[in-house]
């Protein structure tokens, strides 16, 4: 940064003041929107509806709760909820009280939550019961004593309270005028979402109020939401900030339909009983939605806009989606760059191609967001572009506002991560012709299922440690439903069998269910003069064992 500064004229008695000038936060959208839209829509939650004027008040009375309990400017507060009210105020209310959201996975296990609370210092901690028996043990394994607050959902299903009080009587101990300022540094911390990389321990991404701001508004050019959208939340919330839409759909004045159980039979109500216009998610979500069963299926004479990300979606995935009468949009993006930061721009011409041929236009990752600064493909040890031939590889790296401002507490990886004054995103791929991206390989062996990443080396670590297991490895196998699932290749000791369902429920009992192999083959391990695994190998031998149904 060593541009000059204005000089002349054009500084001369034009400073920037409060007149013309205010950090950028999305914590300004519902200000805006409680104001002009007030008796609009905001949240519907089974029976429950409030107004954009009630979620206004209720974020201010959580901000205001928070204070109370001395919670301000770089203090975490945790959240663990799926898609309901409390999650999407807490988008707002935290923000508002001058902390930092940490939305928490659900589906991890006590081990990894523990984790989490610790390395993010979580003053707070808001939890819905249904995961009780996760966090409690977590609770016992951390060393962080935060203030606990239930979240009572009538939907839940099981659980115990664990705190001292619960979010409704939290709330209500709140100040619906609560007199909140936005930050005064726009570069300040915003939210901090964990993402687990080729290590067993996750890093903590931490996103500022400018990023996200700018990141909720491309939401909406990019994908022409227009005003009062009603977008259902199949996407979690705790993934990415759900990808900054609680944002967007405040600056757009839209409604939120929450969904705290997913199906196919749930999307298709919530799209003919409550008009859903939009919803995003990984291609397990679109499976859902094309293998519906009859019985699953509602009819609906509205159009009804898909964004999907994470792995790389069958080009058949795009086309079924098409012939059931979903416009899909192809996005991709990490969670160290907000989300969805590239998206396959769709072209006029397009339209006059063949199924086939317009499914795999679409199946391309694409072109910058209109708020990332740069996107390219480059060879990571030259720093220099790969010639746009559509055929050589080099690894995808980021530049702009939507990047992310680092990991926290943790400096080397930081600095490795944006060296060069480029995001290295670890994504193998090709630039085309036309400026359009494509992956190709994950230079990490991360694992994307339903939209999950899952770390190999997480995995192989388990497997190592049952008794009979020699040498393991594990790569992605294609699955229909999940888009990739972990596929086990183990060989095991002499004299010590064990079996396919042996190696998993033993997994299960270490892992996360998500994060287990679907898939065990015994075989001896391909290696090169060193000893080192072949990959490689080993993918296209998943691969050609086909999909999981």
């Amino acid at each position: 940064m060593n541009d000059p500064v204005d000089t002349g004229p054009y500084a001369e008695g034009l400073d920037r003041n409060r007149a013309n000038y205010t950090p950028l936060s999305p914590l300004s959208f519902i200000r805006r929107t409680a104001a002009v839209y007030p008796e609009y829509k905001s949240v519907v939650h089974g029976d429950l509806t409030y107004t954009w004027a009630e979620t206004y008040e209720r974020c201010r009375r959580l901000a205001s709760a928070l204070r109370d309990r001395g919670i301000g400017a770089g203090d975490t507060v945790a959240v663990i909820a799926p898609n309901i009210p409390a999650i999407f105020e807490a988008h707002f209310g935290v923000g508002m009280a001058g902390a930092i959201l940490n939305t928490i996975n659900t589906r991890l296990d006590a081990a990894a939550i523990a984790f989490i609370l610790d390395h993010a210092a979580a003053k707070v901690l808001i939890t819905d019961t249904e995961f009780s028996d996760a966090v409690k043990q977590a609770l016992t394994e951390c060393n962080q004593s935060p203030l606990v607050i239930d979240i009572v959902d009538p939907q839940a299903e099981g659980g115990e309270t664990l705190g001292e009080t619960d979010y409704e009587s939290f709330l209500a101990g709140g100040d619906e005028e609560f007199q909140w300022e936005l930050p005064r540094d726009e570069w300040r911390a915003i939210s901090l979402n964990y993402t687990s990389g080729t290590t067993g321990d996750p890093k903590g991404v931490v996103y500022h109020h400018r990023g996200a701001y700018l990141n909720a508004l491309s939401n909406a050019v990019g994908w022409d939401m227009g005003h009062h959208p009603v977008y259902l939340w199949t996407l979690p919330m705790f993934h990415c900030n759900g990808w900054c839409f609680p944002w967007t759909l405040a600056a757009v004045a839209g409604t939120s339909v929450c969904l705290r159980k997913v199906s196919g039979a749930t999307i298709y109500r919530a799209i003919a009983e409550q008009k859903v216009t939009h919803f995003c998610g990984a291609p397990v979500v679109l499976g859902m939605v094309i293998n519906a069963s009859e019985a699953e299926r509602r009819p609906f004479s509205h159009q009804v806009r898909a964004m999907t990300a994470a792995a790389p979606p069958p080009a058949s995935v795009l086309a079924s989606m098409e012939k059931e009468g979903f416009h899909v949009t192809h996005v991709y993006g990490l969670t160290e760059t907000y989300g969805p930061a590239v998206m396959c721009a769709w072209k006029e011409q397009w339209n006059s191609l063949d199924d086939e041929a317009r499914a795999m236009q679409k199946s391309r990752q694409g072109v910058p967001y209109h708020v990332l600064e740069g996107l390219d493909v480059r060879d990571p040890e030259t720093m220099q572009p790969v010639p746009r031939d559509g055929e050589t590889i080099g690894e995808v790296m980021f530049r702009g506002n939507i990047v992310m401002k680092g990991y926290l507490k943790n400096a080397p990886t930081t600095e490795k991560s944006l060296a060069g004054g480029w995001f290295h995103s670890g994504d193998l791929g090709v630039m085309h012709r036309d400026g359009y991206i494509q992956l190709k390989d994950r230079s990490k062996d991360i694992i994307i299922s339903g939209g999950e990443n899952i770390s190999s080396i997480e995995v192989e670590n388990i497997l190592y440690e049952h008794p009979a297991i020699e040498a393991a490895a594990v790569v992605a196998r294609p699955d229909d439903k999940w888009g990739e699932t972990p596929c086990a290749f183990v060989t095991l000791r002499p004299g010590k069998p064990a079996s396919e369902q042996e190696i998993i429920d033993f997994c299960r009992d270490k892992l996360a269910r998500y994060k287990c192999p679907r898939t065990v083959i015994f075989a001896d391990l391909p290696k090169t003069s060193t000893g080192k695994i072949q990959k490689f190998k080993l993918r296209e031998q998943a691969n050609s064992l086909g999909s999981l149904n």
